[in-house]
């Protein structure tokens, strides 16, 4: 017959192994609420341009070269070690891009403490949207100049972001002169300048998500 003290200390071992098994499977199973990274593999191939979509390595957001409302030039650095959400709009956009804007505008609101978290909107009417339209419509939409960039560049450049780079547009195109782009896909960029969602710029259900999953990316 064992004594007290040996049940005691059988029941202490196994509270302790116990325990010991449920931190190893907290550190080692993966998080179900993790965010995906998404490379040319995740998207349906006719958002993917011909060169990626059979690439399997690690895909990063392309460095650029924009202008923003206030003439100043926004690059990768501008947005180093931050997560930011990205757009492409056109000022002249009677349709969707009001809604996107509002939105945008929404989730600048929701974060405007943090400054971790910035946005980037990219014209793709460049031609017709100058700085000082860009400043006006940034005015509009109350954007602060720290967090929010509201842009305008080279075409080719901007629509080449927007196909091979952030994957937001279904359509092929070569930046020319009759290439047009439009889409309500708002894209989620980590700090490690990887894409970790896309959503429909025009739906509350879809904004409140981009909240939450910007929330988990800071954690």
């Amino acid at each position: 017959m064992k004594s007290p003290k040996w049940g005691s200390l059988y029941k202490l071992s196994m509270v302790v192994l116990t325990m010991g098994i449920l931190v190893f499977l907290v550190i080692n199973l993966p998080n179900k609420n993790e965010l995906p990274v998404l490379g040319p593999q995740d998207f349906s191939p006719e958002l993917v341009d011909a060169q990626l979509e059979y690439s399997k390595s690690e895909h990063l957001v392309s460095d650029f070269k924009l202008i923003n409302q206030n003439g100043k030039t926004i690059t990768q650095d501008t947005y180093a070690n931050k997560i930011y959400v990205t757009d492409f709009f056109f000022t002249r956009c009677p349709s969707i891009c009001p809604i996107m804007s509002n939105h945008m505008e929404e989730l600048q609101k929701t974060f405007r403490n943090n400054d971790d978290v910035m946005f980037l909107s990219m014209s793709v009417t460049p031609e017709l949207d100058s700085v000082p339209i860009l400043k006006k419509y940034a005015e509009r939409h109350s954007a602060i100049d720290s967090k929010w960039n509201i842009t305008t560049g080279d075409k080719s450049h901007i629509y080449n972001l927007a196909r091979k780079s952030y994957f937001a547009v279904v359509d092929y195109g070569d930046g020319g002169l009759q290439d047009f782009i439009h889409t309500p896909n708002f894209v989620l960029v980590d700090q490690q300048k990887q894409i970790r969602g896309v959503y429909n710029g025009t739906a509350t259900e879809d904004i409140e998500l981009l909240k939450k999953d910007i929330v988990s990316l800071l954690q």
